[in-house]
């Protein structure tokens, strides 16, 4: 056996580096394809924004008490009542709902925030 030819000889070298670079991007394109018929790849929706509320039965209201910024075209109020929320954007201080927006407090609201997008709702605060 000749060394030299040994050392010259790279037959295998190639085909095999061929076969693991179309196998990782095969992989690679099946995992981004997979991602998006699952619905993965746009899942990274608004997060619902926190909020702490002080609920006074006695006085017919409900405070923000802290948390992030509101907007009240997002919120729902959801009691045996029907009170509202009015339009408009609420900080930590302002008050979300009193007797001049129709509502009566009677220790069972929940406030519901949806998405602006129209994909979700949840229950952001409850009394």
């Amino acid at each position: 056996m000749d060394i030299k030819q040994l050392i010259q000889d790279d037959d295998a070298v190639s085909p095999v580096i061929g076969v693991i670079l179309m196998v990782a991007i095969t992989v690679i394109l099946a995992a981004v394809i997979a991602s998006f018929v699952l619905g993965l790849g746009d899942s990274a929706g608004d997060a619902a924004p926190t909020l702490s509320v002080e609920c006074n039965v006695a006085n017919d209201y409900i405070n923000h008490t802290g948390g992030d910024e509101l907007n009240g075209d997002e919120l729902t109020l959801q009691n045996g009542d029907g009170g509202t929320i009015n339009s408009g954007t609420y900080n930590a201080g302002d008050q979300l709902a009193n007797s001049s927006t129709g509502t009566t407090v009677s220790g069972d609201e929940q406030i519901q925030w949806a998405n602006p997008d129209g994909s979700s709702t949840s229950i952001i605060a409850e009394c």
